[in-house]
């Protein structure tokens, strides 16, 4: 349930607010939400996170991987967020770094969604290798 922002007082509700506003797709009161939590817990790593991945839905990049950066800083076993910068960073096509990050995940938490992402990295490294003519 999505209550208005003045009905949450603390970072752990800020936090389940902005993911109920991830989750219906409403990413600009995420942000706002995870914003909020971030002023009363500015080491959450799980918020930067989730703000990460609220930036990445709305297509900037440049924030979103800031974002799972200061996680990992933070946290350097979070797994899911190492994850999420590898995702990321596949995305933008920076192959070497989105296996540095995968394999990072993988290190601490050997998933098979990490695993298989991470060898997802071979074929799009040979697609972009041999682009259509």
């Amino acid at each position: 349930m999505i209550y208005p922002f003045s009905e949450t007082n603390s970072a752990k509700s800020w936090q389940e607010q902005g993911c109920a506003f991830y989750a219906a797709e409403q990413y600009d009161s995420a942000l706002t939400a995870f914003d909020r939590a971030l002023s009363f817990e500015p080491n959450n790593c799980h918020t930067w996170n989730y703000r990460g991945n609220a930036l990445s839905a709305i297509d900037r990049k440049a924030e979103a991987l800031s974002c799972y950066d200061r996680a990992t800083a933070i946290d350097p076993f979070y797994h899911q967020a190492w994850f999420n910068r590898g995702l990321l960073l596949a995305e933008m096509q920076a192959y070497g770094s989105a296996l540095e990050s995968y394999d990072r995940a993988i290190a601490i938490h050997a998933a098979p969604p990490y695993l298989i992402a991470r060898e997802d990295i071979w074929l799009k490294q040979k697609l972009t290798a041999f682009p259509e003519v």
